[in-house]
């Protein structure tokens, strides 16, 4: 049997058994659902020692491999980690759940149209090797009653199958939940990750996170199969500094920036403001440097484009890219046209030039005088997400949680009967 027909095979058993399941979570209760949650965050207390056994199996692989910093830090779990993995489920956990109907308007004749919303069924989720997205995406798909097929970078697959067994799972048979709700696709390899995005019947809806291209080919293959994908495959955070910007304030925003440097948010490309390019950035330069593990600042003339993702970029993960502009319109403009239009700040004192560059800026979270690692799901929403949606057309943008994964349906009836129908639970 060749490797793509055994990930065949692999993802399509999975798939259907998430489907077979996803009546389960469709007419749970929301007592069940909050219960599930509230188990995994118990559980990952509870199982502890063999998750981060079996993460610390996983990083010695990646580290001999020769995984650089960035990319191990993204895979590495820790007791904080967890502590902070379950904080985010009891958090979730007590997020009341959206209405699951709402009345739209009246129509003649004594009918009213109501919108329902209605869960996927099944959903699939290709992430990185990154072992707390396992928990992000199953709470997601758990809080809005979707099944799903997780399938998630090589390096990480030891911990993702500890994540699976010994918390989602028990977790949710212990709320009365059929535990295969939420798989998990064992075989490693790229063929895993093409068979998921080709099961349209089975996974209407893929979530896509990882590094740009490989998403990007996913996405590209899912499209030719029929398979709806949310897709988040670029980032890179921009800071434009203004000649009003508070200095002190300006250096703290760039440290902040940099504190993790594997994840898509993190600060990318540093633009300052021709005005006070030679005041600034000599500073800068040496604050990054100094900074311990150092970050490489890389100035004019570049041999990269602007918005290169040193965040993907394996063994050069240190690296912040430093470019003037002539003034918010400006910067804007490169952030637009030059970056994948994940996330853009200014800091400025002065409120017309933050206005300014607020206004033109169109990409996906626009900060004034704030640190683009904003750009995350709990932190703005209180809620963790499945990725941030970078797309520039009508539909879920930015981080992308279990309010938007529904599916919307028109009801028309008597106004007279709407109080007999039950609401979902």
């Amino acid at each position: 049997m060749s490797e793509q027909t055994a990930a065949a095979e692999a993802v399509a058993a999975a798939a259907r058994s998430a489907r077979a399941a996803s009546e389960s979570l469709a007419a749970a209760g929301t007592d069940q659902v909050d219960a599930a949650l509230r188990g995994m965050a118990r559980l990952l207390g509870e199982a502890a020692d063999p998750v981060l056994a079996a993460n610390g199996d996983d990083h010695r692989v990646a580290r001999a491999a020769g995984m650089g910093d960035g990319l191990l830090d993204r895979l590495r779990l820790d007791p904080g980690r967890l502590r902070g993995m379950a904080d985010q489920l009891r958090t979730l956990a007590n997020v009341p759940p959206e209405p699951a109907r709402r009345t739209v308007r009246d129509l003649d004749g004594g009918l009213v149209v109501q919108e329902w919303r209605r869960p996927v069924g099944a959903i699939g989720a290709n992430f990185e090797a990154r072992p707390n997205v396992v928990v992000d995406i199953a709470a997601q798909l758990i809080k809005s009653r979707n099944a799903g097929v997780l399938r998630t970078g090589s390096a990480a697959l030891g911990t993702a199958e500890a994540l699976v067994d010994r918390v989602v799972a028990p977790a949710l048979a212990e709320a009365g939940l059929d535990p295969a709700a939420i798989g998990l696709v064992r075989l490693p390899g790229r063929e895993s990750a093409e068979a998921l995005v080709r099961q349209p019947d089975l996974l209407p809806l893929v979530i896509l996170r990882g590094s740009g291209d490989s998403t990007r080919h996913l996405a590209e293959t899912a499209a030719r199969a029929g398979t709806r994908t949310l897709a988040h495959a670029d980032g890179g955070g921009v800071l434009y500094l203004h000649p009003s910007a508070d200095r002190a304030m300006a250096a703290d925003l760039v440290l902040r920036g940099v504190d993790r440097l594997g994840v898509c948010n993190r600060l990318n490309l540093l633009l300052v403001d021709a005005d006070c390019w030679d005041e600034l950035t000599p500073r800068l330069v040496d604050l990054l440097a100094r900074r311990e593990p150092k970050i490489t600042a890389v100035l004019p003339p570049h041999e990269h484009p602007l918005g290169y993702e040193w965040a993907l970029d394996d063994g050069n993960e240190a690296t912040v890219t430093v470019a003037p502009a002539t003034g918010p319109a400006d910067a804007a403009r490169i952030a637009n046209e030059h970056t994948s239009g994940l996330a853009a700040t200014i800091v400025a004192e002065d409120a017309s030039a933050a206005t300014e560059f607020l206004n033109r800026y169109v990409g996906t979270g626009g900060f004034w005088n704030a640190t683009t690692r904003l750009l995350d799901g709990f932190k703005l929403l209180s809620v963790p997400e499945t990725g941030i949606n970078i797309d520039r057309v009508p539909g879920p943008r930015g981080p992308v949680t279990f309010r938007d994964l529904y599916l919307r349906q028109f009801v028309v009836i008597p106004a007279t009967r709407a109080p007999e129908l039950p609401p979902n639970p």
